[in-house]
């Protein structure tokens, strides 16, 4: 029986490219790739599961193109970074900036063999810089999808960015008007005797707060949209590509209908002549004392409101357009969850609720 010498045991042959080391009987694999010797451990003591694992590692070593095997990082990186010109611009300067990085900070080298980048590499370079979990995390999740196409193209077999795993986000409870604040910030805006947007900024605001919806949905609106026989407004969000519907709420439709008999009521006439109001809301929390709220604000007052008037949320997740039957809310506003439990709680008497007839029991 042929054997490889170690200077502590043997190395001794039991099958075809399988080896046994004598000292602790753990199985290994000795195969050859275009011509290049490969030893690989087997993990395991047990020979039934070394052979099955010994078929496994020379399945996975026929997928690698050993013609690839020099490609170096910043070959991936321009070679990634040509296949994501057609997406945003932000989105394409973001990741034109972590491909530079790359380049430039990698610990071994930019010209580094992608077949050769240890987990310790990757972190070693994220190590590098002093930016907050987001941004890290933001390096973290590109790195990933440039040694995907690496994997993709059979360069490498697994990832040395998979084990790597993202910052946890801590999730803060942002500032959210009452609604008292919310009709004060749009009466103060509407105030303003000198702007020739103030109206138009008011309404706009107001729209937000008492439709829910978001500030792209909000200027993009046309009175096609608008089904006043229904009482519906449909609406399309361009960030998830969806379409969804929501009531005119009773709180909302004076608004709309004072708005619509000044206007063309044209379909495709925009129900918004302006596409956000961010400098009219900062004046007006200026002046009232109150904080820098944004658009976003208003919406999450209006989520706020709805949660806290007892509505199901399953039913405000689908005015928002979302399709996780109300996860997102549930994780997003547990601060108020508790507010409204025990507001239910007070609903657990030993009494019936009064939309109960009692049937009259028959002999």
């Amino acid at each position: 029986m042929r054997t490889l010498q170690s200077k502590i045991g043997t190395f001794q042959k039991v099958g075809e490219c399988l080896y046994r080391y004598s000292s602790n009987g753990v199985y290994y694999a000795r195969i050859k790739a275009s011509g290049k010797e490969i030893r690989r451990s087997l993990g395991t003591t047990d020979r039934d599961l070394a052979k099955r694992n010994l078929a496994k590692f020379k399945d996975e070593q026929r997928q690698i193109d050993r013609s690839k095997g020099k490609v170096t990082l910043a070959e991936l990186c321009d070679q990634y970074l040509a296949t994501v010109q057609h997406q945003k611009p932000k989105t394409v300067e973001r990741k034109t900036l972590i491909v530079r990085r790359l380049k430039s900070d990698w610990p071994t080298g930019s010209l580094t063999q992608v077949a050769k980048i240890k987990p310790t590499d990757v972190r070693l370079w994220l190590a590098r810089y002093k930016f907050g979990p987001v941004a890290r995390n933001h390096h973290l999740a590109f790195l990933k999808q440039i040694l995907q196409s690496a994997i993709d193209d059979g360069i490498i077999l697994t990832s040395p960015a998979a084990g790597i795993k993202p910052v946890k986000l801590e999730k803060p409870i942002r500032k959210t008007p009452s609604f008292e604040e919310f009709k004060m910030i749009a009466a103060s805006i509407r105030e303003q005797q000198y702007s020739d947007t103030a109206q138009e900024s008011a309404d706009f605001i107001e729209f937000l707060g008492r439709a829910g919806l978001t500030k792209a949905d909000t200027s993009t609106l046309t009175w096609g949209d608008i089904d006043w026989q229904r009482s519906t407004i449909t609406t399309f969000r361009h960030k998830t590509k969806t379409g969804f519907a929501v009531p005119l709420f009773p709180q909302l439709r004076p608004l709309l209908e004072r708005r619509f008999a000044a206007s063309n009521g044209a379909s495709d006439e925009k129900v918004f002549t302006v596409r956000k109001a961010s400098k009219a809301v900062a004046g007006a929390c200026k002046r009232l004392g109150l904080p820098a709220y944004s658009h976003r604000s208003f919406r999450r007052m209006f989520i706020t409101r709805a949660i806290e008037k007892g509505i199901d949320v399953k039913v405000i997740a689908e005015w928002q357009g979302h399709r996780d039957g109300g996860q997102l809310i549930l994780s997003t506003y547990s601060h108020v969850r508790p507010v409204h439990s025990q507001r239910m709680a007070q609903l657990m008497t030993e009494q019936e609720p009064q939309n109960i007839i009692a049937l009259s029991q028959q002999a």
